[in-house]
């Protein structure tokens, strides 16, 4: 074999392994949930029918085919349950991920725009939160947004409010917990496509008379979209389906996905609709990312 053939051996290994990692742990795990979605509810063990019986040969794949259906989904379509909390965890991580980007954009921009010495010192603190335990600083919001906590205390003492108000069981509360938890997943991509600005551009923009406003809107922001993208997928994406945070700061009127999902598969223990409430919540949330991907590559096409 000779040294390209090697090499070109190699390049193909690498292509192939993020392709082998997705199809043992996304493709082969969502077909299963797949399958369940298309079961029936039982209370047996496992709690769903039908099960495929290999022993049984043809008759048995036969009559595991035979038994499933859609009654999960028609459910899902009826029941307005699975509607609003669909509904409320997108509008929930549409505000949050707005949220982020006002807030992590200017973090982001003062990091690039900083003395390159002071960069790592500077992503650094901004990773420092994710140096502790995740439950432990969710329980540690808890506690500062008690009605008797340190933030009452001290809008009290600044004499901002009168009395404290109520913060935890709220909304407010969980886009506070998601805000926090997700701030480094969108100041990373967008500090990344900020850093890579070439400095000439904006200083030829202000040559031909752009205002500072100016050279931002028309050079910084538009340069700076793929990590705008990026942070907002990753940002996007898991607080739809997030648990921990809207289960321990938000309250209970109107559960997001992910708890309706919890209480199905662990309350109910209907697994079937729970499943196919997951399917549908895959769907939904992959279908913009093959679009968005589709449309780079069309861009990249064309250039």
């Amino acid at each position: 074999m000779t040294g390209s053939q090697k090499r070109t051996f190699a390049q193909k290994l690498v292509i192939w392994i993020p392709y082998a990692w997705l199809l043992v742990f996304f493709l082969v795990p969502f077909l299963i949930v797949l399958k369940i979605s298309l079961s029936h509810f039982a209370l047996a063990r496992p709690p769903y029918t039908p099960v495929l019986d290999l022993s049984a040969g043809w008759h048995g794949i036969a009559a595991f085919i035979a038994g499933l259906s859609f009654d999960s989904y028609a459910l899902i379509g009826s029941d307005p349950l699975y509607l609003l909390s669909l509904a409320k965890s997108v509008e929930i991580a549409a505000f949050s991920t707005l949220l982020l980007l006002v807030i992590g954009y200017p973090i982001a921009y003062g990091i690039a725009r900083a003395p390159r010495r002071l960069h790592a010192a500077l992503v650094v603190l901004v990773m420092l939160p994710f140096f502790t335990a995740f439950l432990i600083r969710i329980y540690a919001w808890m506690d500062i947004l008690q009605r008797d906590g340190p933030l009452n205390q001290l809008l009290m003492a600044l004499d901002i409010v009168r009395e404290p108000p109520v913060w935890l069981a709220t909304d407010t509360a969980v886009y506070i917990g998601i805000v926090y938890s997700y701030l480094p997943f969108m100041v990373l991509p967008l500090y990344a496509s900020l850093e890579k600005l070439d400095e000439s551009l904006l200083e030829a923009a202000a040559d031909l008379g752009c205002r500072r406003w100016q050279v931002f809107w028309r050079v910084t922001l538009p340069l700076s979209s793929p990590g705008v993208r990026a942070g907002a997928l990753l940002c996007f994406i898991p607080a739809v389906g997030e648990f921990v945070i809207p289960d321990l700061l938000g309250g209970s009127q109107t559960p997001m996905i992910g708890q309706t999902l919890w209480t199905e598969f662990f309350g109910n223990k209907d697994w079937p609709t729970a499943a196919a409430v997951a399917v549908v919540l895959v769907i939904l949330l992959v279908t913009p990312i093959l679009l968005l991907q589709f449309q780079a590559m069309q861009a990249t096409d064309r250039g």
